[in-house]
């Protein structure tokens, strides 16, 4: 008997815990599986904070102003209107819930990051905000009896059943032998795909999973040309790419290069505090100019109690490799570290897959167009979470059948041949993730052109003729997704930079990337986004 469940939910991040917690506000079983610990996610690395416009200075609508002025045109207005209002709702909930933000008097405290026109970025015991939410949502899913976790269960595929998504493939955690779980739906919010870079600031388990099995699946992906480089990840030999937070620069924080010079205002008129994506090509172009491997991020001008007080995890990090953030400018460059495509849904987390639903970073809404505005990412998590938990359990309120035969195994795991056969498919594995993480730095990265994108493309055919476990080709089918859709955006837009089409082209590239398998890529207007997903 191959086990059901009411909803599957993958992933246990911000969104996928609350669409969770939503779908067993509506009386459903939800089983969560997680890659890793239930608490190991992109959101629980997210330092910075959470936009959202609570403040006495702050309206919705100038949040909603610096979110499509950061999306470079591309972003979907519905969709951000959604994420400015009903954010503020939803973090009421989430502080009800027990969420501690830091406070000042026992005001909520804000502060402001590039792009950002007020300060309204909450935060959490300085720079843990995303352990915070985590922590919170956690705490309120261990008391709903309808949700049970289980971790350390890697899903490599979903089960699609007469067009309908009824459930997933995955690896048992114990055993690492296939399982199949049936449900009536779906919900994806595995994250991102930062690591299929060579540097990222992002944990190793986002490796685009959810993307490459909606896509293997049918369902539509959106935007996949669209990669967000921090600009500012340590950059320490023998160190890990720690992320400094876009809230050091926000709190005054400069960059200067390696003769100790600040380059950010011959750049951008609002210098350390412009979007992501000039930052970052500006770090690039002064690195290229100086002959340097690295700039400087330079918080000298404070001291180090309020640096402790305000950054105690990112003050310890530094002080662990040997830098004092109060006395030493911090060697920084850019890093992979939020995909803004993903699988295309409407407002309501539905995919173009039938029982499919997905939410967070796997998702592409259109909230984000072609460059997320800084701390908008976990707010969007949070509210369409919450709507695609919520649509799921109305839509599918009645059960579908699903078929028991998929194919799958269910027996007590591998024996002695095939263990050592499971080592050597790693092996592989390993090197074939080695190879594309270095191929996509080097070619898909902040700088492209056809000849970087054609070279990197042909790699990934050559890499594909290779017999591959399920893992490392959904690693690899990511990474070629964003290749070929890069290829396809013949102009610069955003965190998408084309060294052989600088310019940006509203007339002709003020458009979304749609692709599917066997099918191409296809463009859709902004204003047809989200309305045109239906199931």
């Amino acid at each position: 008997m191959v086990p059901e469940t009411d909803f599957i939910v993958v992933g246990s991040g911000i969104a996928g815990l609350r669409a969770g917690l939503e779908l067993a506000r509506a009386g459903a079983g939800v089983t969560v599986l997680t890659k890793d610990r239930r608490e190991e996610s992109n959101t629980e690395y997210a330092q910075g904070g959470i936009a959202v416009a609570l403040a006495d200075t702050d309206e919705v609508s100038l949040h909603e102003e610096d979110t499509t002025s950061a999306g470079a045109g591309l972003c979907d207005e519905r969709a951000v209107e959604v994420l400015v209002e009903e954010g503020r709702w939803y973090i009421r909930e989430l502080i009800e819930w027990g969420a501690e933000f830091d406070r000042e008097g026992g005001r909520l405290l804000f502060t402001r990051e590039a792009a950002h026109s007020r300060p309204r970025i909450l935060h959490a015991h300085g720079d843990a905000t995303g352990r915070e939410i985590v922590r919170a949502l956690l705490a309120r899913a261990g008391a709903e009896r309808k949700i049970s976790f289980l971790a350390h269960a890697e899903t490599e595929s979903l089960i699609v059943q007469d067009g309908r998504a009824v459930g997933v493939r995955y690896l048992d955690p114990l055993v690492r032998a296939p399982r199949t779980l049936l449900a009536r739906g779906v919900v994806l919010a595995s994250g991102g795909a930062g690591a299929l870079y060579l540097h990222t600031t992002n944990p190793a388990v986002a490796t685009g999973d959810g993307m490459a099995m909606a896509f293997d699946a049918g369902a539509e992906l959106a935007d996949m040309e669209f990669v967000q480089f921090h600009p500012t990840a340590l950059n320490l030999e023998g160190a890990p790419r720690f992320l400094l937070s876009e809230a050091l620069r926000g709190e005054g924080g400069v960059l200067r290069n390696a003769a100790g010079k600040r380059f950010m205002p011959r750049y951008h008129d609002a210098a350390e505090l412009a979007p992501r994506d000039i930052v970052t090509r500006s770090i690039v172009a002064e690195m290229e100019r100086t002959a340097t491997r690295t700039v400087f991020l330079d918080m000298t001008a404070f001291d180090a109690a309020y640096l402790r007080r305000r950054f105690p995890k990112i003050y310890s990090t530094c002080l662990g490799f040997g830098l004092d953030l109060a006395r030493d400018p911090v060697p920084v460059s850019p890093a992979a570290h939020y995909i803004m495509g993903g699988v295309r849904t409407d407002l309501e987390g539905r995919t173009s897959l039938p029982g499919l639903y997905a939410a967070g970073e796997v998702a592409c809404t259109g909230v984000h167009g072609a460059n997320r505005l800084a701390s908008n990412s976990l707010l969007e998590g949070l509210v369409f979470g919450a709507r695609a938990g919520r649509a799921a359990a109305q839509d599918l309120a009645v059960p579908h059948a699903a078929a028991v035969g998929t194919g799958a195994t269910d027996d007590g795991g591998p024996g002695a041949t095939a263990r050592e056969d499971l080592r050597r498919m790693s092996a592989a594995a390993d090197a074939v993730r080695k190879r594309v993480r270095r191929l996509m730095w080097e070619r898909v990265g902040i700088l492209r052109s056809r000849a970087s994108l054609t070279r990197a493309l042909s790699e990934f055919e050559q890499i594909a003729r290779a017999p591959l476990r399920t893992a490392p080709r959904n690693f690899l089918t990511v990474a070629a997704l964003i290749a070929r859709a890069a290829l396809w955006r013949e102009e610069s837009r955003g965190a998408h930079f084309r060294v052989d089409f600088p310019a940006r082209d509203d007339g002709r590239w003020r458009v979304h990337s749609i692709i599917q398998k066997d099918a191409g890529i296809s463009s859709a207007e902004t204003v047809e986004f989200a309305a045109t997903v239906r199931q």
